[in-house]
């Protein structure tokens, strides 16, 4: 199946292709299918490298285009994480999409020894969800501040964060604080876009139109 066979459907050609990635990895992936007119495989940790060598070598796949690694959160998934990789095949001109489920604490193996434009992605996924890419040369933040703490894209990282970055001007230096939040707490209710303060009309001490809800009388 190096090409597509002449008069042969897109569709029908995935559907070869699925069969042909199903007997070549056998064990190694747990479920191949076409979704949204893309393959998807789902693998491990443990036989990510090597799907993912074989998606770029075999003749029939040709997947030479490393396209995206990111990361996803469920919480309430038992393996918390999956690790995402999109690949191009522009030979047979079809995409790929890889998953692989991780558990917190797991770690995947880098695959920059396969596809090097792997660098960068696999540091945003650290930085973000604090996925583990074992054997990664340099896994560091790569959008954060190097003091920040916690990963944001986490389903239960707080909206405010754990930390606050200001500069400062006696210390002469950046410094870290514990989130304060300045604005003290306010309710509103959405009925009035007054807060039912009658001080707007000092001139006449009435209440402005809509504010009727804050004696329970028609202003008449």
């Amino acid at each position: 199946m190096a090409e597509k066979a002449a008069g042969q459907s897109e569709a029908e050609g995935l559907e070869e292709l699925v069969e042909h990635v199903q007997a070549a990895l056998g064990e190694k992936v747990a479920d191949v299918k076409v979704v949204l007119g893309q393959l998807q495989l789902v693998t491990t940790p443990a036989h990510v490298l090597e799907v993912l060598k074989f998606l770029r070598d075999d003749a029939a796949c040709r997947f030479v285009c490393f396209t995206d690694l990111c990361g996803v959160d469920y919480p309430a998934r038992e393996k918390r994480f999956e690790v995402v990789y999109h690949l191009l095949s522009p030979y047979i001109n079809a995409r790929v999409r890889i998953k692989v489920p991780v558990a917190e604490g797991e770690s995947v193996p880098s695959c920059i020894e396969i596809f090097p434009g792997a660098d960068w992605f696999e540091r945003e996924a650290w930085d973000m969800y604090g996925i583990v890419f074992a054997g990664h040369p340099d896994l560091r933040r790569i959008l954060t501040d190097y003091g920040f703490q916690g990963h944001p894209l986490r389903k239960d990282f707080p909206v405010t964060g754990f930390v606050e970055v200001r500069y400062d001007e006696d210390r002469k230096r950046v410094v870290y604080e514990p989130v304060n939040l300045q604005q003290a707490w306010r309710e509103f209710d959405n009925l009035s876009p007054w807060e039912g303060d009658r001080s707007w009309r000092p001139d006449t001490g009435r209440p402005l139109p809509g504010d009727e809800k804050a004696s329970g009388q028609d202003n008449g």
